[in-house]
């Protein structure tokens, strides 16, 4: 694996070697990364004061982390610190769970870690203090960390590790490594990061000295971006030089799958393929890499795999993995031999199913971190749009407005009439038995948002995300202070109280692409700007008192779908800013069925502002139209000619529905004529 260029890699970071810095506490530390456009501000630097985020942080910190804390450390739950516990030799039993239990658990590390960086509270790092030495002893003395197979080494004689190639354990370890280094960067101490640091030393040792066909256990590959924020945290090359061949070996393995992103070597991929989460871990991973690395042959890849992604394969909640069960290439082979089943696929182009799209919550959280990554390389707003209709719809859905409960897949209809029960449960539960994979990515996912509101540059600060916060940072030194108030996403206004920068320094205000007719005042005096990749420009001397306003006029819209788009033909979606509407049978007459029910894309739809389980939540009050009083019996009938009623309605974000009374749902409703 030494070249060269590694070589030289090696040389240069020593340079830059020593302890962590004030920019090196950011969620992904890109501030020595010499490719990338904006760098993240540090975890601690931006405090919600008011409103949704405000909001859904409390709550996160009340409900979320605590009940996910109850979950991983109680044996009679899900057995995941208990598998740590007997693989220290602590307690004694086999292993429990799925086997990328561990990762589970180093997620739910990360969450309490970014909660302590907004908070400062003691408790919480006592938590975390406390299960690291128990994780550090179940770890073997060349590095190896796997409880499933310590354990089951230890009962059966018998070495396994890596033998399987569906096994996660690289996966594990890949959140250790980012759990590792959030825990470093907001507490200064190294006692996590050293079990992730020996790790990936050991998998450094495992990849130089394996065969591809063996190296290729990749099953969602965390470890890819693990490594690129182990290398930016520590310095050492290696790790740079590890995810370089990690990315090298999918090109030479001969009997590779859509299932694990390897049948077609990734520089030649141009079409995104496969499951779903898997495929976005490795695009979050490549572009953690280009981001250090020039290499066009895998950064046109991502141009080319994004737009496929948003132009074909992607639903309008943001979410990723169309199907539970797909086919590959796409079931069109004649040779039945070449044709792979492929768990939660992407499908082919315009497949977007609505009452059995799958949506695993940990693929759209994927296609939030490939979207942050491309906006810190590109600096265009277009990737922190996709990422946050994701955030607002298909992320936010997962978990219930309370913060105990989630959903696996998220469907974009739900009817109580379907005949068949499908493979994962529609209502949200405390604990999902089977792969509870998605509770600590959804946790950590809204623990840590503060971490994208804003990002900086040598000339700017990047506003990418609205809120009620305040920014406080310094960036090589200079002290940036800003504070916003805003409403969003219920209403689209902003202010930007400037009250310290850099006087050679613009702001940068994103406007999203639903937007038209953004204005912007300083001072209350409208201001004239350009746009550059979807940022308005703010320059002229800005300094202490300033107040920027922008203004997004938040209209009611609805949106339809490209005809190919088979289930969604001639059918409406409510959009309101980033935020996606459904109907719930929750709002609509009693003896009415959801699924006759039609809109009228001309009416006008109320906003009203209302509370779910004490989260404030803004419906849409207008009418839908139905001409049909008889229950379906038949698989076909004529059509109905009965005399047309209006039934009056209300819209709830996609976000928050089934929230209340579980019951039928539509995001897509047939449009009336």
């Amino acid at each position: 694996m030494k070249t060269k260029n590694n070589i030289l890699l090696w040389a240069l970071s020593a340079l830059f070697a020593g302890n962590v810095t004030a920019q090196d506490k950011a969620i992904t530390n890109t501030s020595e990364s010499p490719f990338a456009k904006q760098r993240a501000v540090n975890m601690e630097d931006v405090s919600w004061t008011k409103g949704f985020w405000a909001e859904r942080t409390e709550t996160c910190y009340d409900h979320m982390v605590p009940h996910l804390w109850e979950v991983y450390t109680r044996a009679d739950i899900s057995h995941a610190y208990r598998n740590f516990e007997i693989a220290a030799g602590l307690h004694e039993g086999e292993h429990k769970g799925p086997s990328f239990h561990d990762g589970d658990f180093y997620k739910t590390l990360e969450a309490v870690c970014a909660l302590y960086a907004q908070t400062k509270d003691a408790k919480l790092l006592q938590m975390i203090d406390e299960v690291i030495p128990v994780i550090a002893k179940s770890q073997r003395a060349d590095g190896y960390i796997y409880t499933k197979a310590t354990i089951d080494q230890r009962n059966s004689g018998e070495n396994i590790e890596f033998q399987d190639r569906l096994s996660f354990e690289a996966y594990n370890i890949g959140h250790l490594m980012t759990a590792g280094c959030i825990h470093y960067r907001v507490t200064g101490n190294k006692s996590l990061l050293d079990i992730a640091v020996k790790a990936a030393d050991y998998l450094y040792g495992f990849y130089k000295k394996s065969n591809p066909t063996l190296a290729r256990n990749a099953i969602c590959p965390s470890h890819y971006m693990g490594t690129i924020e182990l290398y930016r945290t520590t310095k050492n090359p290696k790790y740079l030089e590890l995810a370089q061949h990690l990315i090298d070996i999918k090109g030479e393995i001969e009997d590779g799958t859509d299932d694990n992103q390897d049948r077609i070597p990734f520089r030649q991929q141009n079409k995104a393929m496969g499951h779903a989460v898997r495929a976005s871990y490795l695009y979050a991973g490549v572009t953690d890499l280009v981001t250090e690395i020039q290499d066009t042959t895998l950064s046109n890849r991502l141009f080319a795999i994004w737009d496929d992604v948003v132009k074909h394969k992607m639903y309008i909640t943001g979410g990723l993995g169309s199907l539970y069960d797909g086919t590959s290439p796409d079931g069109t082979s004649y040779d039945p031999s070449d044709v792979q089943k492929i768990h939660q696929a992407f499908g082919r182009d315009y497949q977007l199913p609505n009452l059995t799209a799958h949506n695993e919550t940990c693929a759209n959280i994927g296609n939030m971190l490939w979207n942050w990554r491309m906006a810190t390389l590109t600096g265009d707003a277009k990737y922190i749009d996709v990422l946050e209709l994701a955030l607002y719809n298909s992320v936010l859905s997962g978990i219930s407005l309370d913060g105990d409960k989630f959903l696996y897949t998220n469907p974009l209809s739900y009817s109580s009439n379907l005949p068949f029960q499908q493979r994962w449960s529609k209502k949200r539960v405390p604990y999902i038995s089977l792969s509870n994979c998605c509770p600590p990515n959804v946790v950590r996912t809204i623990a840590e948002v503060n971490s994208y509101a804003y990002s900086v540059s040598d000339d700017a600060v990047w506003v990418n995300l609205f809120g009620g916060n305040v920014l406080d940072t310094k960036y090589k030194g200079q002290h940036i202070k800003i504070k916003q108030e805003s409403n969003y996403p219920w209403d689209g206004d902003a202010s930007f109280v400037i009250e310290e920068i850099p006087a050679d320094y613009v702001l940068k205000l994103r406007i999203p692409g639903w937007a038209a007719d953004a204005e912007i005042t300083r001072n209350n005096k409208k201001v004239a700007f350009q746009t550059e990749k979807g940022y308005a420009i703010l320059a002229g001397n800005l300094k202490k008192g300033d107040r920027i306003s922008l203004r997004l006029p938040m209209s009611v819209t609805f949106m339809e779908a490209n005809p190919l788009v088979e289930e969604a033909r001639n059918q409406v979606a409510v959009m309101r800013g980033p935020v996606v509407y459904c109907l719930e049978k929750e709002d609509i007459p009693a003896n009415v069925d959801l699924f006759d029910l039609k809109i009228n894309a001309m009416d006008t739809f109320k906003p009203v502002q209302e509370s779910i389980l004490g989260q404030s939540i803004v419906f849409l009050q207008g009418n839908a139209y139905t001409d049909n009083t008889e229950e379906w019996n038949t698989l076909y009938r004529k059509v109905a000619v009965d005399e047309q009623q209006t039934v009056p309605v209300r819209l709830v974000p996609y976000f928050a529905w089934g929230n209340r009374t579980f019951g039928d749902m539509a995001v897509w409703l047939p449009r009336k004529k």
